[in-house]
């Protein structure tokens, strides 16, 4: 089914953000995809594995404006009985361990560094949690673009 079929009947289109841990690049990802889409879609991130929710993510999203504080690490097995219309991975050992989706789901793979790996002092360690969360806010924003589901009223 495609997106404009969807609109026409009321669906919102399900993404699933999936990384390996769920703690940083999933989150960020999720909390900007429902930020630009919108009441167009419906956002959920997991993980292969379950980290909890990494304090420096919240703290980087805050700055920009967007409070992922509520989430939560999640399992990917969690959402096995959910149809997803999109499934994005956003590393390379999600993509590797992505489990077995309906062949309707389109899966779309990004890979970004992960922060929680970045060394250094405090602010080092910031400057690269900032600076992946700029490219995973580019991503977002270039999909919602891509695949119709920009929210006028977000950029």
């Amino acid at each position: 089914m495609n997106f404009f079929k969807m609109e026409a009947m009321n669906e919102k289109v399900k993404i699933l953000v999936l990384c390996t841990g769920n703690s940083c690049r999933s989150q960020m990802a999720q909390g900007y995809l429902q930020h630009f889409a919108g009441q167009r879609a419906e956002v959920y991130s997991a993980g292969i594995e379950v980290h909890g929710l990494n304090p420096k993510a919240v703290q980087v999203m805050q700055e920009d404006g967007i409070d992922i504080s509520h989430h939560t690490s999640n399992h990917v097995d969690e959402y096995r009985d959910k149809v997803f219309d999109y499934v994005i991975t956003v590393c390379d050992h999600a993509r590797e361990h992505c489990p077995y989706f309906p062949a309707r789901v389109k899966i779309i793979h990004h890979s970004f560094p992960d922060p929680a790996r970045a060394q250094g002092n405090e602010e080092a360690v910031m400057q690269q949690f900032r600076k992946v969360r700029d490219q995973i806010k580019s991503f977002c924003l270039d999909f919602v673009k891509q695949y119709g589901l920009s929210s006028a009223e977000k950029s």
